[in-house]
């Protein structure tokens, strides 16, 4: 057989794996979401860090006020006092404070971390004051809204000893439908399509969750005194102990959104940046399963011509593959959207332009993140939140100021 025959064969082996894979997880995310969790309600910390203002903060910040689920701490933390949050989250306590499930309520100030992101450094800086009696950690980021049930059911599924840490993953609703929010929405949507029941999961900070004894088993505390990237170090860290990322469908989160083509840009450069540096398998598999993508539906029509022009006896199948990859694609930008209109049926009047251009659009967004990890390969130094970090390494990080 000629050699392009072989690599036909290993793009069609290839989109088949992934597209079981997408249709797995699809299966999944619709069989779990709507599950009642109500048999393990342990004492549980609910840190979130902030910092400035971001898009309607008042009705995010609002949500962490309002979850069913009776025994919790709340704890915000700013890095300055002077922060526009700080003011913010002190109002929005007077408010709401009465009126919740919360046993306590406290807005702290870390101030400037010197080792790690100021993230991370808030998330310690609250770590280290959680009351005997708190079993689970649980991390929320400030620019998503959360359902009343969202707290319950990251917590439920860590009563199986298996799972170190369950997680939820963002969904971006656009504020404004030009292009550049479009793209944002449908690129972070194809990732969010590959968590399901596999292996493949990392948690993601802005809605995680894990015990005080595995936090600690783990020695998290000191794993994040020079990290950039809370999730990828504890994913890391959960892993290299032979326990399971489980992801919660019931926690997948509307983060709103409007941005322009340059902050787009940088976000995904500095995201494949941290994931380059933290955990290199996974920006390797983003690499080829990009590169896959691209090649099978354009590098696959590419070699059709080149059979019919060699005029090899393998041409009908060469003009199949691509054909495949196009079908497959097709298919995965429609289940997703499929699952984000059940997942997410509140914010769906909003997402329905976002779904159409995903699905009709849908050959464009593996080589614009293929071109996103592929810029990432080159630097360490990224800006986040207005202070800029170069990262040597998973738990080593200079942090290089405003």
């Amino acid at each position: 057989m000629d050699w392009y025959v072989y690599v036909g064969w290993m793009l069609v082996v290839s989109q088949v794996l992934f597209s079981l894979l997408t249709f797995k997880n699809y299966q999944y995310a619709l069989a779990k979401h709507k599950r009642r969790r109500c048999c393990y309600t342990p004492r549980v910390a609910l840190i979130i860090p902030c910092k400035d203002l971001d898009a309607n903060f008042e009705q995010n910040i609002s949500s962490f006020y309002k979850q069913d689920y009776e025994d919790y701490l709340l704890w915000f933390v700013v890095g300055d006092a002077q922060d526009a949050a700080y003011g913010a989250l002190c109002k929005l306590k007077e408010h709401f404070v009465r009126d919740t499930n919360a046993k306590e309520v406290r807005v702290l100030v870390s101030g400037p971390g010197q080792t790690c992101s100021q993230k991370i450094h808030n998330l310690l800086y609250a770590c280290r004051q959680i009351p005997d009696g708190i079993e689970v950690l649980a991390f929320a980021d400030s620019d998503i809204y959360v359902k009343p049930s969202w707290l319950g059911q990251l917590v439920h599924r860590l009563r199986l000893e298996q799972n170190g840490a369950t997680t939820g993953y963002r969904w971006y609703v656009p504020e404004k439908n030009n292009f550049a929010t479009l793209a944002l929405v449908a690129t972070n949507a194809k990732i969010a399509q590959l968590l399901g029941n596999t292996i493949f999961n990392h948690t993601w900070g802005g809605s995680m969750a894990i015990k005080v004894k595995t936090f600690r088993e783990l020695g998290l505390d000191k794993i994040w005194q020079k990290a950039v990237s809370d999730d990828l170090s504890l994913s890391c860290a959960i892993k290299d102990a032979h326990k399971k990322v489980e992801f919660v469908p019931g926690c997948l989160v509307a983060t709103r959104e409007s941005t322009t083509w340059a902050k787009f840009l940088e976000f995904g450069r500095r995201q494949f940046i941290i994931t380059k540096v933290a955990a290199p398998q996974t920006w390797c598999f983003g690499l080829v399963s990009s590169f896959c993508s691209v090649f099978g539906l354009w590098g696959g029509a590419a070699l059709a011509i080149y059979a019919a022009v060699k005029h090899s006896p393998h041409v009908w199948f060469f003009a199949a593959v691509p054909i495949l990859f196009f079908a497959a694609q097709l298919t995965g930008a429609i289940l997703r959207e499929s699952m984000a209109s059940k997942l997410l049926a509140e914010n769906w009047p909003k997402l329905k332009v976002a779904a159409v251009v995903d699905i009709l659009l849908f050959w464009l967004w593996s080589p614009l993140m293929l071109l996103l990890i592929l810029s990432s390969a080159f630097g360490r130094t990224i800006r986040w939140r207005g202070i800029r970090y170069k990262l040597l390494g998973p738990t080593e990080t200079i942090v290089l100021g405003p």
